[in-house]
């Protein structure tokens, strides 16, 4: 339990105390860590107990001062400011938290239990290769699912490949018409990439024809349905649908070159699943629910045979549900695999990492799940995000103006490596070692600069600055490590020392504030992972590993480890940089970032 959490609840217990029969949930209790200007280390906010207590601010400070510091053991006093209750903590408890924790390697996660959360993330369209809006939500997907762990949860990393539908076909019909038989073999061209191409060939051939058509005399709107090649690629869904064998074969093989494309990536980027769905397996078992719905009345069919849900009651609309002729609509596919992920791992939550432009389709399958009474649908839950732009603008796959995944990281390796030779920081360094380290400050760079903006919030991605050795980086991250590790190579000490390296120590000097403020922070770690977790959000691990670097920086800055005041300031110090190491390893690791030794 952190400080914060014990004051809370020491909070609690000295109220009760001091005023009998008011009851004051520890919920309302509000503490924070005080500010600078003032003297403490952590604040208990007066003001919504003022009333309810009928105290006047100071004279109720005064109390509650009085009996924490008197009956808790942890304070060495306090201050009354303006409805604030600020507490000074005694040293000792600084002292013991970190002779019990620093070399703690599981330090901030929580005990195992069997909630059982599944994190679908990735969800590619096997039409395409991995472009960099994808980045976003893998990162997202990967980390949420690591933080879910880390506090607790057994949890599955899924991705659902939409491997099926009018998109795929799309890719099919262009690469008949104009491939002449070529493969990523031929070529030499990555899977993914070449399938990718063949997209942008089919809608510029499709764009080409409704021009021609218009020029014709036809109206735009039903050009675009009349177009030839669109009618090819709807027929060709239908026949796959039917199970053409021949259709079936193309669209086989088309799909593994991309899943060899995608497995690259994937390695590439350090991010893995525990179960792979795809969309061909889990539509048929939509359609049987929605026939399901039908016979239970809670779907209605029109004349042309169309299935759709009336949400009119829910404030929504009239949605489709099955075309005319059969086939499959997106929501189709998603009711099947809603289900099917329920069925298979008997789920307490369901989470989808999915961009907010799918608010609606998320909202939508929800309710229906729940028309239908499936248990499925209580335990979804929507990580939704904002989209990632470049400094260009949007991206758009069909027109081909989208950056690869591929090239991303590339371009990433490439700015590490160039940065890196700039600074003159590759003597003695093989050229092994080398590229391992670009790799991981070009990754890790790209990681963070995805995850350090709250979920939420559309953002702009800027190569150059998600790198900056000075900035809200992983880079600045990655630099406080290695020279925490030079640090204690120079001292000859490993970065996990054996357990009793410290077991006697006992400092009896006072902490200086630079150290108080790294140890203080350092004890708030566990809050931040749960926070992290409740609140699916990312952000707050990068947010406090930046801080927790910065405050390591002014520490080194202000104080020598090699040359401090006596042996027991070492150790302290020591200590104190050990852990900073390892909750900055451990916080960074669930993010799937790196942390290099030397750089």
């Amino acid at each position: 339990m952190t400080l914060a959490a014990q004051i809370r609840m020491a909070t609690e217990d000295a109220l009760k105390h001091l005023y009998p029969g008011v009851e004051i949930p520890v919920s309302s209790i509000n503490v924070n860590q005080v500010k600078p200007e003032f003297t403490g280390d952590y604040t208990v906010v007066l003001f919504p107990f003022v009333k309810l207590l009928r105290q006047k601010p100071d004279e109720l400070g005064q109390q509650l001062g009085n009996y924490l510091v008197e009956k808790t053991g942890l304070f060495s006093g306090f201050e009354i400011v303006s409805g604030f209750l600020n507490l000074t903590v005694k040293d000792s408890y600084w002292i013991n938290f970190l002779l019990n924790q620093f070399n703690n390697p599981h330090y901030g996660e929580k005990p195992k239990h069997d909630r059982r959360i599944m994190v679908e993330y990735s969800s590619p369209n096997t039409n395409k290769p991995l472009h960099f809006g994808h980045l976003r939500n893998i990162f997202l997907g990967y980390g949420m699912a690591e933080i879910l762990k880390a506090n607790g949860n057994q949890v599955v990393k899924a991705n659902l490949i939409n491997d099926r539908g009018i998109h795929i076909c799309k890719s099919m019909i262009a690469w008949q018409r104009y491939a002449d038989g070529d493969t990523p073999e031929r070529t030499g061209v990555k899977g993914d990439h070449l399938v990718g191409e063949y997209y942008v060939k089919f809608n510029n051939a499709y764009k080409e024809e409704v021009q021609k058509l218009v020029a014709e005399g036809m109206d735009e709107a039903t050009a675009e349905k009349e177009a030839p090649i669109m009618k090819e690629a709807q027929e060709m869904l239908r026949q796959w649908e039917a199970g053409d064998h021949e259709t079936r074969s193309l669209w086989e093989m088309m799909n593994g070159w991309v899943y060899k494309g995608f497995d690259v990536s994937y390695r590439k980027l350090g991010v893995d699943f525990d179960k792979v769905y795809h969309e061909s397996d889990t539509y048929l078992l939509g359609k049987t629910i929605v026939e399901q719905g039908l016979q239970k009345g809670v779907l209605y069919k029109k004349e042309d045979g169309s299935v759709w849900v009336d949400l009119t009651d829910e404030g929504l609309d009239h949605k489709l549900l099955l075309r005319g002729d059969g086939t499959s609509v997106y929501i189709t596919q998603d009711l099947g695999t809603a289900k099917l992920k329920y069925n298979d791992y008997k789920l307490d939550q369901s989470v989808y990492v999915i961009g907010d432009e799918q608010n609606y389709h998320m909202q939508v399958l929800k309710l229906i799940l729940k028309k239908l009474a499936e248990p499925c649908a209580d335990g979804i839950y929507h990580l939704s995000y904002g989209m990632v732009e470049l400094p260009t603008g949007r991206m758009k796959s069909r027109e081909g103006t989208v950056v690869d995944a591929d090239d991303m990281v590339a371009e990433m390796i490439g700015l590490a490596q160039e940065q890196t030779e700039q600074a003159g920081k590759t003597e003695g360094c093989s050229q092994e070692e080398l590229e391992k380290l670009y790799e991981t400050i070009g990754l890790g760079a790209l990681k963070f600069y995805l995850l350090r903006v709250d979920p939420k919030k559309k953002m702009i991605f800027d190569p150059k600055e998600s790198i900056d050795l000075h900035g809200f980086t992983a880079t600045f991250i990655q630099y406080a490590h290695a020279r925490i590790c030079s640090i204690l190579r120079k001292e000859n000490m490993p970065l996990l020392p054996p357990n009793n390296k410290f077991q006697t120590f006992c400092c009896k000097e006072a902490i200086f504030p630079a150290e108080k403020k790294l140890v203080l922070t350092l004890e708030q770690y566990p809050e931040v992972l749960e926070s992290a977790a409740a609140e699916y959000n990312p952000s707050l691990l990068c947010n406090y590993s930046f801080l927790l670097a910065q405050l390591f920086n002014s520490f080194y800055d202000e104080h020598s480890i090699s040359k401090a005041e006596n042996e027991e300031k070492k150790e302290l110090r020591l200590m104190l940089i050990i852990m900073t190491a390892k909750t900055l390893r451990h916080a960074m690791h669930l993010l799937g970032i790196r942390l290099p030794e030397k750089m």
